[in-house]
């Protein structure tokens, strides 16, 4: 579903993503962990087309992202192809995101009619659909400003679901809410994640979640892949010593 071939990125002299390579499967849940600074949400940005590769290829569902074809040979994609193949993805933001001067029920009904050219009446069934998955059926017209953080973020997941995508970016989504809101939210993930067939790209902290969601866990640095193994052996015995010594750091900021 998603295919990182040679990927660099480069703010000014500062190389974030090396030569990266890799695939996601369809319906495969992938987190990425590592140090600030070591690329991973750069990939996330790269997927949303919020930045541009400096080399390499991006593929999503089989189709460019960031290139497209031209005259038999490959071209960055213009504006109008990334909107195309992006579409395919939703994306749930540590910030929220949401707009404030729309209900909830805006906020979900944007995109849908705007982008995919649904009824209002089938937008707003589908909000309704999902207000109820994210247990927040009785806020649909209330404004984010009035919502608390953690229902802002459940807000936001619904809002990606809105647009019925196949690839599904998280963003350490629980980074901005207090603690005792977190397991709500991670708990409204799991339950997508064993429900759906959604392809799932996650960066986060959060390493009980990272386990017990994830199929596969990639452990970041230098903007390179050191570690990419099923949870179960990532956590137990990594073979990397900069993998153990992140984990360590990690757990015991926790």
């Amino acid at each position: 579903m998603i295919v990182f071939d040679g990927v660099e990125k480069r703010f000014g002299s500062n190389v974030v993503l090396s030569e990266l390579s890799f695939t996601v499967a369809p319906g495969e849940h992938v987190t990425l962990i590592g140090p600030s600074g070591s690329g991973k949400t750069t990939i996330l940005r790269l997927l949303m087309t919020l930045e541009k590769v400096d080399a390499g290829t991006i593929t999503v569902g089989g189709r460019y992202l960031s290139h497209m074809e031209r005259g038999g040979r490959l071209v960055p994609a213009d504006e109008k192809h990334s909107r195309e193949v992006r579409k395919r993805i939703g994306m749930v933001f540590q910030q929220f995101n949401l707009f404030p001067n729309m209900t909830v029920r805006g906020n979900l009904i944007e995109a849908p009619t705007r982008v995919l050219g649904l009824s209002g009446e089938e937008a707003n069934a589908r909000a309704a659909d999902l207000l109820e998955l994210v247990g927040l059926s009785d806020k649909i017209d209330a404004h984010p400003t009035r919502l608390s953080g953690g229902q802002q973020q459940r807000v936001a997941i619904a809002r990606a679901l809105a647009m019925r995508p196949d690839v599904l970016l998280l963003d350490e989504v629980t980074s901005a809410l207090d603690p005792e809101l977190v397991a709500g939210v991670l708990g409204l993930l799991r339950d997508i994640g064993k429900t759906t067939d959604i392809t799932i790209l996650c960066v986060t902290h959060e390493m009980g979640f990272a386990r017990d969601f994830s199929h596969r866990v990639m452990m970041f640095d230098g903007g390179r892949v050191i570690e990419d193994a099923a949870p179960a052996e990532l956590f137990s015995e990594p073979r990397e010593q900069r993998t153990r010594d992140f984990l360590r750091a990690v757990l015991e900021r926790g």
